[in-house]
């Protein structure tokens, strides 16, 4: 049995073994430090914890959204580990916004499963690397289960590298297919995540926040704005195109990941810094 469909007697476990969740006050919208804006991060970032710890560290940084990816919350989650999960969430007034990244291909069948998942979870937004023959079923999947797919770049040589390839891929299709802006992987392209903000505009639906030490496709994370990434020029751009409330904004953190959790905390409060700096 795979250890993250959570099921009831492992969340118990866990609780009895200390990982209960804090109870922390909840914030009026006039202390919001994000200012309204779906700041979460991407557990990815928290790969070398378990589902449990990981959902205990997103409480514990004051962070309320998450994209899960798929080893923290697999596909084959049953009945019971996702109330579980849920459960789990609410709790911790965490919201799942998005779930990825996916490789949706040109079977539709393949393509519909990933999205009745995503009904399931209750997520509005699947981060994906869809092949170029997979935008016709993906064009019927958003507009039959109104979720929408966003193509995460994935930096120099990959299928979606520059911001030009994004949004040729999304120009001629259904408005529910956009972009997941990868900052960290548009500077390894030399690229500037600024920009592709500001012309894919309304198709973005999800971003994940690094940064990096190099801009070339050798490089490694570093604490948001001392690489390459302009934060409070990202946070600018957001409120100009009018990011949706309900998108996912993801701080991602690839670094050390047996020990991130003080470089997140870092990032989340130059993150912070940036968006007062805006609202």
């Amino acid at each position: 049995m795979s250890q993250f469909l959570l099921h009831r007697r492992q969340a118990m476990a866990a609780a009895v073994a200390g990982f209960s969740m804090f109870d922390l006050p909840s914030l009026s919208a006039s202390e919001d430090p994000f200012k309204g804006l779906p700041i979460g991060i991407q557990s990815f970032s928290l790969r070398g914890y378990n589902l449990l710890e990981t959902i205990r560290h997103i409480q514990g940084m004051g962070l309320h959204f998450v994209e899960f990816y798929p080893n923290h919350v697999a596909q084959a989650i049953d009945a019971e580990g996702l109330k579980n999960l849920n459960d789990l969430l609410n709790k911790s007034d965490i919201k799942m916004a998005a779930h990825g990244v996916w490789s949706f291909n040109n079977n539709h069948e393949f393509n519909k499963g990933i999205f009745e998942f995503a009904k399931r979870l209750g997520v509005k937004c699947l981060t994906a690397n869809p092949t170029p023959d997979s935008f016709e079923s993906l064009d019927r999947l958003v507009e039959e289960y109104k979720i929408r797919v966003a193509i995460h770049n994935h930096g120099p040589d990959a299928l979606y590298d520059k911001i030009s390839s994004v949004v040729d891929a999304v120009k001629d299709h259904h408005p529910l297919i956009g972009s997941c802006v990868d900052t960290g992987h548009f500077i390894r392209s030399q690229e500037d995540p600024v920009e592709a903000i500001l012309k894919l505009n309304k198709r973005v639906f999800a971003l994940h926040i690094k940064d990096e030490a190099k801009m070339e496709k050798v490089s490694h994370n570093t604490i948001i704005g001392e690489g390459h990434l302009d934060v409070v020029g990202v946070f600018k751009a957001l409120k100009k195109v009018k990011f949706p409330a309900d998108g996912s904004i993801s701080l991602e953190y690839e670094a050390n990941p047996q020990n991130p959790l003080d470089d997140i905390k870092q990032c989340i409060e130059v993150a912070k810094d940036a968006i007062a700096k805006v609202h």
